[in-house]
């Protein structure tokens, strides 16, 4: 379980830094407005999600496995950290996710890194393609600068609210989040090495600014953001509460072994390299320890960052600490400017965030596939939207085994990692 960092620091040289360098400022671009946007989702508050990709992307890269990989908050967790605050406040979520960490810690111990391999594909890409159901639809009301008090968790309940609210529809909203959208994608077609996340949602929240138009911002709505961690504090923890929150930090807890190894996997064949699965899930269990101790998210490995990570040139762990520093370093220093957000430019940013995960190209592929491989995917996909994310993935994977043993297909099969 040793780090890839000790591993790479003996032969690290200037060249390599200047690369891991320039990666990191470009990593942390993408991630300091996609960070607040998830948080946002996520009914935390904006600066959770900058706490998290500081505290747990610096330790992820510290203590790792994989040599480029990148950590802090993503899509995936918007959905279960959305329904524990929701059931538990934020203060439950904070236990929660400390004691996924300590999971975490068991099964890198326990050396269980290679248990992905029992986790069928299509149960992986079903409850992917579901939760990004599920962020689009939670962004429809910032998009369309609807005036809803609350917005239900549950997907069923919340698309009667929303129709409801249909007339409060602002148009300068709506023009805002659509050209943020648009923007993104064209950038991606014509100068695909460009962070055009950052330059969509920066030009559009900049003509909200100077237009003065009636949208809402991120200060506006949550007010000015911290310039700095906070102290470290332990939330209340009583072995009722603990009780009560188990089944949640096991999701946290799966979520983030299985979203990181997947990056893992993923930057192994970007950069011909060799990951270790059981430090890799060592140092996601000290992140999502150390991470709500200063009020931070769920953490795992960002498969999106982690790409952008190695097409920006870095080459090593050094790469994601710097990364860390550049976003604690823009939050001391320039933590005002992220109050003028757009609401609408982050929903937008969040839809293709949801567009891309759910890999649309690879549909003619997944509808060519076996019968019961069919069958899982979207008996996953359609528990994780209308029930529960626990529920489907406890679901998907017992069938999915049964299914393997039925065909005597024991060894798990060969197949690409989603790169989203």
């Amino acid at each position: 379980m040793k780090p890839k960092l000790l591993t790479v620091l003996p032969e690290y040289t200037p060249r390599l830094f200047a690369g891991d360098a320039i990666a990191s400022v470009t990593v942390a671009m993408v991630a300091l407005p996609l960070s607040i946007a998830i948080a946002i989702a996520s009914g935390a508050p904006p600066a959770a999600g900058l706490i998290t990709a500081v505290i747990g992307g610096f330790l992820i890269s510290a203590l790792g496995g994989s040599r480029v990989q990148i950590g802090g908050p993503t899509g995936a967790f918007i959905v279960v950290v959305y329904g524990v605050i929701q059931a538990h406040g934020y203060e439950g979520l904070l236990l929660a996710t400390l004691m996924a960490g300590a999971i975490l810690v068991a099964a890198a111990l326990l050396r269980a890194g290679r248990l992905i391999e029992l986790i069928p594909e299509a149960v992986i890409e079903g409850f992917t393609v579901g939760i990004a159901i599920v962020i689009a639809t939670s962004q429809l009301k910032d998009l369309l600068g609807l005036s809803i008090a609350s917005l239900p968790a549950a997907f069923l309940e919340k698309l009667p609210v929303l129709w409801a609210a249909r007339g409060t529809l602002n148009l300068a909203a709506l023009l805002i989040g659509a050209g943020t959208i648009a923007l993104i994608f064209i950038l991606r077609r014509v100068v695909p090495r460009v962070p055009g996340p950052v330059i969509a949602v920066t030009l559009a929240s900049a003509v909200v600014a100077l237009a003065h138009l009636p949208v809402d911002t991120v200060g506006s709505r949550y007010g000015a953001l911290p310039s700095g961690l906070p102290w470290p504090s332990l939330p209340p923890v009583s072995l009722g509460r603990m009780s009560e929150l188990l089944s949640s930090a096991m999701v946290i807890a799966f979520l983030a072994g299985i979203e990181s190894l997947l990056s893992a996997i993923v930057a192994d064949r970007m950069v011909g390299g060799a990951h270790r699965s059981n430090a890799e899930l060592l140092a996601q269990g000290a992140a999502n320890i150390a991470s709500p101790l200063f009020g931070g998210l769920p953490v795992t490995g960002a498969i999106a960052r982690t790409a952008t990570n190695v097409r920006a040139g870095g080459r090593t762990p050094v790469a994601g600490m710097l990364h860390a520093l550049v976003i604690l370093t823009i939050m001391t220093l320039a933590s005002p400017l992220a109050g003028y957000l757009a609401m609408p430019a982050l929903a937008g940013l969040l839809i293709v965030t949801a567009w891309t995960m759910s890999e649309p190209h690879r549909w003619p592929e997944r509808l060519r596939g076996r019968a019961g491989d069919k069958f899982l995917l979207f008996l996953t996909m359609a528990l994780t939207v209308l029930a529960d994310l626990t529920v489907a993935i406890a679901v998907g994977t017992a069938i999915g085994l049964a299914q393997r043993l039925a065909r005597r297909d024991v060894p798990p099969a060969d197949w690409t990692p989603p790169e989203r």
